[in-house]
């Protein structure tokens, strides 16, 4: 048995997350939970909410709430909705947690122990109006680069230029809209990660290529986008970690005050990855363990060289967690007496499209994670998600495409087997699996295809090969519904009920089958398959003629409620035009 440590990139506090997001961090990190689960290894599956930065401000302050108050009602609101999503984290935790404050904190005294924080003057927007300093994303007006009136004082969302405030053309306070601005100098904490350049680069390297421990290397897309961001232009910059602003972790050296910081909080993208660790603590809390208890997943000192550390996130989410963090763990541990666990494998996504567009969060543009509750299961969404999900490419999310796939693979391939499987057999054989009849060569080649293609399905997800993954279970659900078709106990029952028996037996084992196979991707479904089995039998089929005897003659079952319903194109139609439109 390994120990499997799983974090999912954090959402951000301000508002639902659409189905984009969920793709490319939280889902198939979950799938992946799920899966090594059901193989018998302990998993410590960690997300939580990202509450900290200009955002949250804005978004507390449009909803007309502190932004306290603003950032404990959402944590509870996505904490709900990811629970619908039947996301499985051991612990869903707050980024504005006291051990997220303290775990900062610590980090950032250790790294100035080392040498690593520097105190840097800098000129930064001030608002007379609202008597502040402006962060970048406080400060709007209009691109330079395409015309865009609302781009932020760091990017322009439109056309994704890189700005600073003072390329913006008429800038404005985006709190209170003031244009009564000028450029003051301040005093900010800057993480020298260019010192650290030739570790991260070693360390980055490394993962290029299978491991000593035949880890597999990192995706293409993870260590590209790392290493582009150590060599373009000037290379590895030094990164400030400190803002002017209210919400935040203060700023300290460990639990002493930081002279000349007062005042000021740790920047999000410096406390948002603590926060992996910071939950694990509030996990340990939430059970009444002691520390020992989380440290063993996070300290090499106390256990965790043997862990292996899996990250998902999407694509942007990368430099800040092959470069940042990293730099943060390894410049802690300057002096060899805090050995934090690095990552051992990022998973990183491309971005999901919305029908000939792009999801966005701050246009409400697309499908959000409650809307998409609001009209259909979970196990839907999961489906398409993941057996789409934007691995080697962006992908693109269409209604029709949508539609298709739920019909096909979930209702005409896996819930049309189990229908026909069980209700042939009430009718013919009563309510218990049937005694009489033994397997023949259909049944053996049945085996050996089924032996092969599981093997295959475990190989993909041990790789985390997603999209991969979904086609060959996809592909197992084909190869019992052509058995069945093929065999036609509903024919050979009119002239060999004994035989007619032994396919029904095999058939309702492999239902089995495919609720333990079928968990990681749609839990709801897997879990209904076997309550109809009137089974707790969980157990991975590692050898499956064996798995195909699991439920014995006269075992009682049940004919499930009709596992997937088909979308027909009159509510296709409908929730295209619902969603056509911007959320507000």
């Amino acid at each position: 048995m390994a120990r499997i440590l799983i974090t999912s990139a954090i959402p951000y506090i301000n508002g639902i997350k659409h189905l984009g997001n969920l793709v490319g961090s939280q889902l198939p990190a979950d799938l992946y939970a799920r899966y090594m689960r059901a193989r018998g290894h302990e998993v410590m599956f960690i997300c939580a909410t990202d509450e900290h930065g200009t955002p949250a401000e804005l978004a507390a302050a449009k909803a007309g709430k502190p932004v306290e108050i603003y950032c404990a009602e959402m944590h509870e609101v996505q904490k709900d909705i990811a629970a619908g999503f039947r996301l499985s984290f051991d612990h869903f935790g707050r980024s504005s947690s006291a051990r997220n404050r303290a775990l900062t904190q610590h980090f950032a005294g250790r790294l100035a122990d080392a040498g690593l924080i520097a105190e840097v003057s800098e000129k930064q927007v001030f608002s007379r109006t609202d008597n502040r300093f402006l962060p970048d994303r406080y400060i709007e007006g209009t691109c330079p680069n395409c015309g865009y009136d609302k781009a932020r004082g760091d990017q322009c969302e439109n056309c994704t230029k890189q700005l600073d405030p003072t390329d913006l053309i008429n800038p404005r306070s985006a709190i209170s809209g003031s244009t009564d601005l000028e450029v003051r100098e301040t005093k900010h904490l800057y993480l020298r990660q260019s010192a650290l350049k030739g570790q991260l680069r070693d360390w980055i390297v490394s993962k290029t290529a299978v491991d000593a421990k035949g880890n597999p290397a990192w995706p293409v897309l993870t260590t590209s986008i790392a290493l582009k961001w150590l060599d373009d232009g000037e290379g590895l910059q030094d990164r400030g970690i400190t803002r002017d602003l209210h919400w935040g972790v203060p700023v300290k050296r460990g639990e002493a005050d930081w002279p000349g910081m007062e005042g000021k909080v740790f920047y999000v993208w410096f406390d948002a990855p603590i926060e992996y660790i910071a939950a694990t603590a509030e996990w340990a809390d939430a059970n009444g363990l002691p520390d020992v208890a989380w440290q063993r997943w996070w300290r090499n000192d106390m256990g965790a060289e043997d862990v292996r550390y899996v990250e998902f996130m999407g694509k942007d989410n990368v430099p800040f967690h092959t470069l940042s963090f990293p730099a943060t763990i390894i410049g802690a541990n300057y002096d060899g007496k805090e050995p934090w666990k690095l990552v051992d494998y990022i998973k990183s996504f491309n971005y999901l499209n919305y029908d000939g567009g792009q999801f966005s969060t701050s246009q409400g543009r697309g499908v959000f994670m409650d809307q998409a509750l609001s009209i259909l299961p979970a196990d839907y969404w999961r489906w398409w998600l993941l057996s789409h999900a934007p691995e080697s490419s962006d992908s693109e999310f269409t209604w029709e495409n949508f539609q298709v796939s739920a019909n096909k693979d979930l209702a005409d391939v896996l819930g049309n087997f189990i229908s026909r499987i069980t209700k042939f057999c009430r009718a013919k054989f009563g309510e218990a699996i049937p005694a009489g009849g033994a397997a023949g060569p259909r049944e053996a080649a049945l085996i050996e295809e089924l032996t092969t293609r599981i093997r295959a399905y475990e190989g993909f997800m041990e790789a985390m090969e997603v999209r991969k993954a979904a086609g060959e279970l996809r592909a197992i659900w084909v190869a019992g519904n052509e058995y069945l078709q093929s065999a036609a106990p509903w024919t050979v029952v009119k002239t060999d009920p004994e035989q007619a028996a032994a396919i029904v037996r095999l058939s309702l084992n492999l239902t089995r089958i495919y609720a333990v196979l079928s968990q990681p991707f749609i839990p709801e479904a897997a879990a209904s398959m076997m309550a109809g089995m009137r089974s707790d039998d969980w157990s991975w089929p590692k050898d499956v003629a064996a798995a195909l005897e699991v439920l014995p003659v006269g075992h009682v079952f049940d004919v499930p409620e009709v596992l997937f319903r088909k979308i027909t194109d009159e509510e296709r139609a409908e929730w295209q035009q619902k969603f056509a439109g911007v959320r507000t």
